[in-house]
């Protein structure tokens, strides 16, 4: 089989192409056969060498997929050669044409949605949602700024938050961004490029200011978030690329949350009960992952490139 090789972390050049022995199951595990893998920005820290967790060299890069099983281990229930599903966790690595997976990893895909929505779903829905309702605690008839909403986080964001009742807020840099924010259900969209946007918050807000914020990029936002918040406001980290300095007064007067987030802190309970929410979404068309960019897999490097630019618009997706 054909998958993703990276032997030193590095740029995005280590990333090489490379036919590899073909993957079976062991008893407890589950094969996929790949028909798109997700790019996400962690894929690219973890490729660096400057995320957390490092793998063991040599590794195939990704966690998200969609495919259909191949395979499945002896002690494995439920779960059938044939059977669409979309993957929130590998064991061998997401950018290949086959993926090693265990079965708490592995959830049905609805047949109205395609592979390339499929392999949008794991990180980008699970962060979006953990970062609302469990680190967020957003309530039905609050207001949420979704902070960078025309990425994979975002959109998922806008989707979730506007199912659950909230009142959405949204940003993007491009005209085209906004396009799709507002497409996919936000109230109101702004354009974080422009100077004074924030100022336009009070007037949508009557001058509450907003009730929780999804930020995907804290090294640039924090500092003017806090200004925004309603009194007990949360802001919840999603994304962060440096430091930052911030007023703690703007905290204290609002008696405001800074809460932050990594989806792999989630534990296997509170993941189960994330993705029988989101599949229960994509049943109903609540939920609509939409793709910005097909990639063939062996340009690897080039959607490594892209996934780091400003200006996102929706998911970045390889295709075996």
């Amino acid at each position: 089989m054909k998958a993703i090789r990276v032997s030193v972390f590095g740029g995005p050049e280590v990333m090489k192409l490379e036919e590899t022995p073909d993957l079976h199951p062991a008893g407890g595990q589950v094969l996929v056969r790949v028909k798109a893998a997700g790019v996400n920005p962690v894929d690219s820290y973890i490729r660096a060498g400057t995320y957390a967790v490092k793998p063991s060299l040599p590794y195939t890069p990704g966690r998200d997929a969609a495919g259909v099983v191949e395979e499945a281990g002896g002690d494995v229930s439920g779960l059938k050669k044939g059977d669409r599903v979309y993957t929130a966790g590998t064991v061998s690595g997401a950018y290949a044409e086959l993926a090693l997976c265990d079965p708490g990893s592995v959830h049905p895909l609805p047949e109205r949605i395609t592979f390339e929505q499929g392999a949008a779903i794991g990180i980008p829905y699970g962060t979006a949602y953990r970062a609302l309702f469990a680190r967020g605690r957003a309530l039905p008839g609050e207001t949420a700024l979704v902070h960078g909403a025309s990425g994979g986080v975002g959109i998922a964001s806008v989707q979730l938050a506007r199912a659950a009742g909230l009142r959405v807020i949204g940003t993007a840099g491009s005209d085209r961004g906004r396009e799709l924010v507002a497409a996919q259900g936000a109230h109101h969209v702004l354009d974080h490029r422009a100077p004074d946007y924030l100022n336009q918050l009070s007037s949508l807000t009557g001058g509450r200011g907003v009730n929780l914020i999804v930020e995907m990029l804290a090294n640039v936002n924090l500092a003017k978030d806090l200004t925004v918040l309603a009194q007990n406001g949360r802001v919840v980290v999603v994304g962060n690329r440096g430091t930052i300095e911030i007023n703690p007064r703007e905290i204290m007067g609002r008696e405001a949350s800074v809460l932050g987030l990594v989806l792999l802190n989630a534990s296997a309970s509170e993941l189960s009960s994330i993705h029988s929410a989101l599949g229960a979404g994509l049943e109903n068309g609540t939920l609509r992952p939409v793709i910005g960019q097909r990639i063939p897999l062996a340009e690897a490097p080039r959607a490594h490139d892209a996934v780091m630019r400003p200006g996102a618009y929706g998911k970045i997706v390889l295709i075996p």
